[in-house]
């Protein structure tokens, strides 16, 4: 197995790696311009208190005045050098990382896709990658600075009055304690709480919003979907406890960093009076006023920047766990397979994080241009088998073959040819239903298309768009039912003409018109082709070939529908529940309802 990578954003800067360091320095030196002002201005009134009571005859006030506002000016140009070298580096830096991502992500297993949920890896490549451009371009230079800044500080602190720097440092010693507490391991795993719960939520609301066309088809409301409902209430939940446990430090930080005067005045009073000259002693405590407000302003963006560092890693972190994450191993020599056959040899499989296969020993053959259906209760295996065949994921033990060669020896692109897949989580881009069918063979001609387009029975969804073909799904409220939308993929499908065609539960939520049309396109799109069926409506697949019942992960039956009727078991037991669910929903839909019951009497 592959050792993971250690990722850093220096990982991702290359050449522009010394811009983020010339920043950082350009912005330690314009936090260090930006504290002489202080002294200039303390000197002005050195000036004015010598020069009383005759203030006129002070000679050096334009000068520190003037040398206050040069070095205000240079800190300005300084910072804004600093800003600049980062922004480039930033914006080089999170381009380079999402396309890292973006062209690992394509290396990656399609199983891997369904794990993680199109939401959440949306908000890691995108979301994620935010924040540590605003984190290299903002935050990194400030917290160069503010880290530069106290220790300039303490020097200016005790160079004048070493007691006044002394009291001064108490509460800024108070606001250290409290950041410290409030930026160490406990607040790093609040945030990592904080980002999962966000993702979650994201995700979740990806798939609800996918999933409205079946909301509104059956009359549910958002708390049919549970799972979403539920992270929302998680993340209430959560912002809340954390809110409700930062009110402590956060009231006690505020207090401590704006409470320098409730130490500089009591022992300023209290020192004057033992002073040697108070006048020279005024002076110092003058400075001290004037200087400690800025160490306010100087901890806050230490806070700040503490805060956003965290956030930064914990983006980090996700980017590297997704770059970490397992390709599957290209073919070295890609074999070409002899036929369309399939074959599955001891096949076992676990997916990831669970404990019990989800198959185990499985074996089977399906020869080239047969149809072979899988059935059996939920949760028994059907369709990782289908899923195998691709190679959305790769088997534990065994071998999986496509005409007689392993999956693994034959190279991605030609096996993603050789497979047609119609699942019934169905996937349309917001673009033309032109575009849709024409994703699965871009360089197909218009006609082409049209073709594949009247075999799959599309005809009548194009009769009632406003453009035909050439309308674009998903705006203008342009929106397709479960089964229309399999009906064009269906069309892809066909139009692809892939040797194999895997069909996962393909009419689960189709009404009984679009049933038929997509029985009807399933014959033309079966035709010649070896077919593996994945199905719960039984009278759609009682006349393949070959069909095997799968539970808990293994072949328990296996026949045609005839012999499996005569061996009467877990098949013969659901063909007759199929039966009498026919029966009963016939007698349902021809009993009189009860408003007409009560017209006749």
């Amino acid at each position: 197995m592959k050792k993971e990578e250690r990722v850093t954003l220096f990982s991702f800067a290359g050449r522009y790696r010394i811009l983020t360091v010339i920043g950082c320095v350009l912005s330690g030196i314009s936090a260090v311009l930006t504290l002489i002002p202080f002294i200039c201005i303390w000197q002005v009134v050195r000036e004015l208190f010598a020069a009383m009571p005759d203030i006129t005859q002070a000679q050096h006030l334009v000068y520190w005045g003037v040398l206050a506002v040069v070095f205000a000016l240079l800190g300005i140009l300084v910072n804004f050098a600093a800003l600049m070298c980062t922004h480039v580096a930033a914006f080089r830096i999170v381009r380079n990382m999402r396309s890292r991502m973006l062209h690992h992500m394509v290396k990656l297993p399609l199983g891997f896709f369904d794990e993680q949920g199109s939401g959440k890896l949306r908000r890691v490549i995108d979301e994620s990658s935010g924040q540590t451009e605003s984190f290299l371009a903002h935050q990194l230079p400030d917290l160069t600075g503010a880290y530069v800044t106290p220790v300039a500080t303490v020097v200016l602190l005790f160079v004048f009055d070493w007691r006044l720097g002394l009291v001064s440092l108490i509460p800024i010693a108070l606001g250290f304690a409290i950041i410290s507490r409030m930026s160490g391991s406990a607040m790093k795993t609040k945030i990592r709480e904080y980002q999962n719960s966000l993702e979650d939520m994201n995700d979740e609301a990806v798939e609800y919003v996918r999933g409205i066309p079946v909301v509104k088809t059956f009359g549910q409301t958002v708390f049919s979907f549970n799972r979403f409902h539920d992270t929302i209430m998680c993340y209430r939940e959560w912002v809340m406890d954390y809110a409700i446990s930062l009110r402590v430090p956060m009231a006690a930080f505020t207090v401590s960093i704006n409470a320098v005067f409730a130490f500089l005045i009591p022992a300023g009073i209290l020192l004057i009076a033992s002073a040697v000259d108070y006048r020279a002693f005024l002076l110092d405590f003058i400075f001290y006023v004037l200087f400690t407000p800025y160490c306010t302003v100087m901890l806050n963006r230490i806070l700040f920047s503490s805060e956003n560092t965290m956030l930064a890693k914990d983006a980090i972190a996700r980017a590297s766990q997704l770059l970490n994450e397992q390709p599957l191993d290209e073919a070295v020599v890609g074999l070409k397979p002899r036929d369309a056959s399939v074959t599955f040899d001891h096949v076992s499989f676990t997916y990831k994080g669970a404990t019990t296969p989800a198959i185990r020993d499985v074996s089977f053959v399906i020869p080239e241009g047969s149809t072979v259906a899988l059935v059996g209760p939920s949760g028994g295996g059907k369709t990782t088998v289908a899923s195998l065949i691709p190679r959305f994921w790769d088997v534990d033990s065994g071998m999986v073959k496509v005409g007689g060669v392993d999956v693994k020896d034959i190279a991605t692109k030609d096996l993603m040819d050789d497979v047609s897949f119609v699942f019934q989580d169905i996937h349309l881009f917001k673009a033309s239903l032109f575009d849709n069918i024409r994703s699965s063979r871009p360089d197909a001609s218009r006609e082409d298309v049209m073709r594949a387009a009247r075999a799959a029975r599309c005809d009548e969804i194009f009769a009632k768009m406003p453009q035909g073909v050439d309308t674009v799904v998903g705006t203008g409220g342009m929106y397709l039912s479960g089964g229309e939308a399999q009906r064009i993929s269906l069309a892809r499908a066909i139009l692809k003409d892939a040797p194999i065609v895997l069909l996962d539960e393909a009419t689960a939520f189709a009404d009984p018109e679009n049933e038929s049309l997509i029985q009807q396109a399933l014959l033309k799109l079966a035709r010649g082709k070896t077919v593996l069926v994945i199905a719960h409506r039984l009278s759609t697949i009682q006349d393949a070939d070959h069909i095997m019942v799968l539970k808990e992960g293994s072949i328990v039956e296996q026949g045609d529908h005839s012999e499996l009727l005569e061996h009467g078991g877990i098949y013969a037991k659901m063909w007759k529940d199929y039966e009498s669910s026919t029966v009963w929903r016939l007698a349902t839909s021809s009993a009189p309802s009860q408003k007409e019951v009560t017209c006749d009497d």
